[in-house]
């Protein structure tokens, strides 16, 4: 089974770029389909972008379009997410998902994935 870590969080001023890597093990990750989450304390995690796994689909929230960019390298194994222009709103801890048997398939709902990685934290200030 797929594991993932993210890495690429920070403290960043508004307007500024931010890198979000993860990282999986296995060796089907292509056939995964990925996606990118964020949450905040007391709001519901919410979906931010998501691909699929031949990375030939994808697919972003309306508040992140046009500023995000969600990409994969197969033969790395890693899912990346160029965030551009970020505003303080963005602020959340970003999570990873992944879910077996989505090479052409991307998905938009939380409960669509079946492995989290652990998060990583993203501040935006004013």
């Amino acid at each position: 089974q797929v594991q993932l870590v993210e890495s690429g969080g920070g403290l960043v001023q508004a307007g500024d770029s931010l890198r979000l890597s993860c990282a999986a093990s296995g060796r089907t990750f292509s056939s995964y389909a990925m996606g990118w989450f964020r949450q905040v304390p007391g709001k519901e995690r919410e979906f931010v972008a998501a691909i699929t796994g031949s990375g030939g689909g994808t697919i972003y929230a309306d508040s992140v379009k046009g500023r995000f960019t969600i990409s994969r390298d197969n033969a790395k194994n890693t899912v990346c997410l160029q965030m551009n222009s970020l505003k303080p709103e963005d602020t959340a801890l970003y999570y990873c998902a992944g879910r077996s048997g989505g090479s052409y398939y991307y998905y938009t709902r939380r409960y669509d994935y079946n492995i989290w990685g652990q998060g990583t934290q993203v501040t935006v200030s004013s």
